[in-house]
Formats: structure tokens, sequence, C-alpha cells
């Protein structure tokens, strides 16, 4: 992927909570529940305990956030479609220097700046024709070791996640080294991150739409869990899709290329992160009634059938007869 040199990024987007800090977020502005929460996932297990412990709470910490009650139709203070309030962001320095798209090209730290910019573009421009929902910009968070969130506290180990209650994307960007390519054996480059950004932003549409509503059953290969992250994988394919016709605020293109060899980085990063994939390498084994985000073959797939249709209702996995 190559950025648009003349492209302006939104730092405002951004923020970095820093190594050992509190995230904070929206969390207090929205009247969520604040630190000293831990996050959990189903059966009581926490995080830690390891590569098992850690894949576990990978495969469930979405869900988790998902069906809390912080669940529905959430979105930022005021309903705001156009900005998010400098004041509310605040953290450490990390992103001060991403000011344009040449920047994002010299940078793994602005490049996500610009990935952000142009994923909330895309679906500000396109998700009320679709659903008729307008959409609401969400923050993205990046941290170090841990971080306080509207869900409650995470550490490294959950991976990346996206919280209803703040309306925040979590990010501990040495996810995708330590986890992502050297435990699970997935691919290294930067449009893996981005397809992960994508289909953490793909929660965030969920919520705003309500399909996080429809969740009740929470495992097994045809579970509300599997569709619902399985549309948040098609969802990022829809972005991918038009990643190039997002812009800045005075209409400059965000994006000037996006790669055969991107697309299949994002499709080999869904195929590692695939259930039946991640049990095999941790148990020896495939149940595929424990599943909560689908096998690997079905996350590829839902990730192509956004990528080439485009189509809001192609990713409707809740009425597919066939995940």
């Amino acid at each position: 992927m190559r950025f648009n040199p003349k492209a302006r990024l939104d730092r405002g987007q951004v923020r970095d909570s820093g190594r050992g800090r509190s995230g904070g977020g929206l969390g207090g502005a929205l009247g969520g529940r604040g630190g000293g929460q831990q996050i959990r996932v189903p059966g009581g297990i926490k995080a830690g305990g390891g590569m098992t412990g850690l894949l576990v709470i990978v495969l469930f910490v979405v869900l988790t956030q998902c069906l809390g009650d912080g669940g529905g139709t959430g979105g930022l203070p005021g309903g705001s479609s156009t900005g998010l309030d400098p004041a509310q962001v605040q953290g450490s320095e990390r992103y001060d220097d991403c000011r344009t798209g040449a920047d994002a090209n010299e940078s793994a730290d602005c490049a996500r700046v610009a990935v952000v910019n142009s994923i909330q573009d895309y679906w500000g421009d396109n998700l009320e024709s679709m659903s008729g929902t307008p959409y609401q910009l969400a923050l993205t968070t990046t941290f170090q070791d841990t971080v306080s969130t509207g869900c409650g506290d995470a550490t490294s180990q959950v991976g990346p996640f996206y919280c209803p209650r703040d309306s925040t994307v979590y990010l501990d960007t040495g996810f995708f080294d330590e986890v992502l390519e050297r435990q699970l054996g997935g691919p290294d480059g930067g449009f893996v991150e981005y397809y992960v950004i994508g289909h953490e932003y793909g929660h965030h549409v969920q919520n705003l739409t309500g399909s996080m509503g429809r969740v009740r059953t929470q495992q097994g290969p045809d579970s509300d869990a599997v569709r619902l992250e399985l549309q948040a994988d098609c969802y990022a394919g829809m972005w991918a899709r038009g990643a190039t016709r997002t812009d800045d605020a005075a209409g400059e293109a965000l994006i000037s290329e996006l790669t055969d060899d991107d697309i299949r980085l994002a499709i080999e990063a869904a195929e590692s992160v695939g259930d039946d994939r991640i049990q095999q390498k941790t148990s020896g084994r495939v149940n595929p009634e424990g599943w909560t985000h689908g096998s690997a073959e079905q996350r590829q797939r839902w990730f192509r059938t956004g990528f080439d249709t485009g189509d809001f209702e192609a990713c409707d996995t809740f009425a597919a007869t066939r995940l």
C-alpha cells in the first residue's frame, strides 16, 4: 500500500496511551465503566497462561466486549460524525509527527493513522446510504502492557479488540510480531495490521447498526458469534475494495495504491486466525463446537466476499444459509 504524499492526516482519530498507563479513551465521557474492571472471557478465563491462554483470549475477547451490556447502538458524545473532540484525545506524543501521506509512507505509526482515516472516511461516505444508519467516528487507542477501557482493564495478551462502551478500537501493536507472526505463523507485512484494524472497525459498524444485539449463541460453527466475526471480516474486505477512493478532509486521496500483494497478506492473515487453525496449533485437534470466529476458510472467504462485491447486503452473515 502507498499513501498519497499530499494527503493531510487527522491525528485526532488515533491516540497512544503509552506503556503501562491508563488508556482512558472516551469511557468517562460516555458514562461507561471505568478502570478497575478486568476484561474477562467466557468460562471465567483470564488473560495469561502462556501461548495457549493467550490464544484463547484472542479467540474470545471481542465476543466478550460485544455481548456485554455495553452493546447496542453506541457512538460518540453528541452523535458527532464530523470529528473527535481534541480534548478527549490525549496521550503520549507517538503520533505528533504524523501530518501527511508522505509521513505515512515513511512511518508505520503514521501509516496506522492514515489507515484509520481511510476506514472512517469509507464508512462515513457509505454507511448511511447502505444501511440507513449514519456513521459516527470511533477512536483508535494503541497501548503497551496494559490499558484501561470502558469495557474493563486489558493487558497486551488480549490482542486487538473493539469496546462498544466507549466506541474505541484498542491495539497493542506488538501483537502482530509476537502473536500473529511468531506464535500463529501468520504473514508479516503492513497490510496484515490494516486488515485487523478494518475488522475491528467492522465491529464498530455492527455496534452502530445493531448487529451486536442479534448475538444469542456464543459458540459453535453456526453460532451467532461466528456470524458476527465473519461479518466484520466482510466489512474489512469492503473497505479494502474502496480504500483508494477515500479522501482527507480537503478531498485529497489518502491511498494512492493497493496491490494484489496487500490483499494476499490480508487473506493469509485471515487464514492464520481461523478457529480451526488456532485449535490445531494449541491442542492438536479441531473442535468446531468451540468456534467463536469461524474457520480459516470461512474467514478468507468472507473477506473476499466484501472485497469482491463491495455490497453491504452480501455481508449479511446472519441471513446466510452457508457460513
